[in-house]
């Protein structure tokens, strides 16, 4: 603040003037208006002295944010040489002349962990220097904390064919490598921010080497990939799907091993929802619906799914091969979504600090309207098992109840009508984006990642 001490000089030098009597009338007067410029003189030192506290106090709040993203990593001296670098960089720009200025910076890990950034500068006084105060002393502080929120991502990818058309699979690429150096930016140290990424087609793939997984139902894979065998009985039986007995030949399902990693939509209406799955439904009968994840040998499976991980350099070749091939399935896409920020099949999500708050987010990117998924070719039974408009149900419903916020994004560049659906579906109208080119994916991812590391950073 602005130093007290220079209205209790120029009182002090009132009273001193006060008790004078030597001295003529006109040496009296001279003497009297001293008082009156220094009272002047010192509303003009005073009003400099704010412009620069104004300043003082912006370039403190750009260098706290500034180190907020680096703390962590920082020793105290590069602390201290970044503070003051950043703090010039911005200070000296005003224009305004200050001496003896001095940055420190306090780095606390304390929950929430961060920076503080005390400034103290000398403002010259250019008119009360004859009672003298020579210059004013300015202390001001900033403090940027994070680590209160942590983040947790879900990236959920069109890999469909159309996503080859008009660069829009490029665009993606790099756009989604570039969201990811933001969110890697956005964390102070590793689990500050979890991403999750999920490309998906008709199906999504879970990874080929889960085949011994208890989470998964063999059935229809059984009873599409396999050879008749010659025997003597017949033997065999299948809850659903291909007989596997016909005369004196028996079905003999491959190995589980040869299995590509895909999966396909969950019986109705666990397909909406992320209940666990449960190994026992294995021994269902005909009839009743499965927790299960039933495996799919499907021509056009995508790419394998990541979970939550901060693996970035592993996050990065996983985008690097992706590629575009199949049927637009936005459903099992979103759900599997959801499925990776709480775990379940192959997936786990570490647990939540409670010293922490948590956003959980899922970021839908389709360039197209759904087609097929395991039940139907058609895109109006697809969307309804996504959303249904008028009752409010269906997955994006239940992801939105479960409190979890989502963007969606259309890339239209083929001149397909505005997908209400995605309208819908996302958590509010600001959370939806209708582009017409490739090249507005990676403004608009740069925009979500800025909204989300701004969650992260809070001044």
């Amino acid at each position: 603040m602005v130093s007290s001490s220079l209205l209790t000089r120029l009182r002090l030098g009132a009273q001193r003037f006060a008790r004078a009597e030597g001295g003529n009338i006109a040496i009296i007067f001279a003497i009297a208006t001293l008082p009156l410029a220094g009272f002047a003189g010192a509303a003009i030192d005073y009003s400099r002295a704010n412009a620069v506290k104004a300043a003082l106090q912006t370039a403190l709040d750009s260098t706290a944010l500034m180190l907020s993203k680096e703390a962590t990593t920082d020793t105290s001296d590069q602390l201290q040489t970044n503070a003051t670098k950043y703090f010039n960089a911005n200070f000296s720009s005003v224009g305004i002349k200050a001496s003896s200025v001095t940055i420190t910076p306090v780095y606390s890990t304390d929950s929430p962990s961060q920076v503080t950034v005390n400034g103290t500068v000398n403002v010259p006084t250019a008119f009360v220097g004859m009672l003298g105060v020579k210059y004013i002393t300015l202390n001001e502080s900033s403090t940027a904390a994070w680590g209160s929120t942590r983040l947790r991502v879900a990236l959920v990818l069109d890999n469909t064919g159309s996503m080859a058309d008009a660069g829009k699979m490029t665009a993606l690429k790099s756009a989604t490598k570039t969201l990811l150096a933001q969110l890697k930016a956005a964390a102070g140290t590793n689990g500050d921010v979890y991403v999750s990424i999920i490309p998906f087609s008709k199906d999504v793939n879970v990874g080929s080497a889960n085949y011994t997984g208890t989470w998964i139902d063999w059935d229809d894979w059984e009873a599409a990939n396999g050879s008749w065998q010659n025997t003597t009985t017949c033997s065999g039986s299948s809850r659903r799907g291909r007989s596997r007995c016909s005369s004196n030949q028996t079905w003999v399902p491959a190995a589980h091993s040869t299995w590509n990693g895909c999966i396909t939509d969950r019986d109705q209406s666990y397909d909406q929802t992320v209940t666990a799955a449960n190994p026992a439904d294995a021994s269902l009968p005909s009839g009743q619906a499965s927790t299960l994840f039933p495996a799919e040998q499907y021509g056009q499976c995508p790419v394998a799914m990541m979970g939550l991980s901060y693996d970035w350099t592993s996050m990065n070749s996983l985008v690097d091969s992706m590629s575009p091939n199949g049927n637009t399935n936005q459903p099992i896409g979103l759900v599997w979504g959801w499925q990776s920020l709480v775990g379940g099949g192959p997936l786990s999500a570490p647990a939540m600090n409670s010293n922490y708050t948590y956003k959980q987010i899922i970021i839908l990117l389709s360039d197209g309207l759904n087609t097929a998924d395991r039940w139907y070719q058609a895109q109006t039974p697809v969307d309804n098992r996504m959303y249904q408009t008028g009752n409010s149900s269906g997955t994006c419903a239940n992801i939105k109840a479960a409190g979890i916020t989502i963007y969606t994004i259309q890339v239209n560049t083929g001149g397909d009508p505005t997908s209400t659906l995605l309208q819908n579906c996302a958590s509010d109208s600001t959370k939806f984006w209708m582009l017409t080119s490739a090249s507005q994916i990676t403004t608009t991812f740069n925009t979500i990642g800025t909204n989300l590391t701004q969650l992260r950073v809070a001044k």
